[in-house]
């Protein structure tokens, strides 16, 4: 199976060694996605709900790169420096996707990269 690499401009370029997201298949697994700005690559102003709205716009357009859109995601792991963003997080979701849901863990960890308090990584099937 060949993979192929999705890389648009409208998200944040990576910070590293990575793709923004490959496809291998019908499956696309997409990076972690935190709260840059696609234009400058800096870290947007404002609080986490701020910053997740800025982390499910960036995976909407690399599901759009990848000929793809939101709904079709199946998974989604969301890393938080803080459990207590939870709902939050969860309100901004909510404005994303619809029902049926993807399968989605939430995990606190200490830190983020360039001092984010929200990552998002997923995975998207698509038909």
């Amino acid at each position: 199976m060949s993979k192929h690499i999705i890389n648009t401009d409208q998200a944040p370029a990576a910070i590293g060694p990575y793709s923004q997201a490959v496809r291998a298949g019908n499956t696309v697994y997409f990076s972690g996605q935190i709260p840059l700005d696609p234009a400058t690559g800096a870290l947007i102003e404002g609080d986490v709900e701020a910053q997740a709205r800025q982390v499910f716009e960036n995976l909407a357009a690399v599901a759009l790169a990848a000929e793809g859109s939101l709904a079709q995601i199946v998974r989604v792991g969301i890393f938080v420096t803080d459990l207590g963003n939870f709902a939050t997080v969860n309100k901004v979701m909510s404005e994303y996707f619809e029902a049926p849901y993807p399968a989605r863990s939430t995990i606190e960890v200490s830190a983020l990269p360039k001092g984010a308090q929200v990552e998002v990584e997923a995975t998207m099937v698509l038909a």
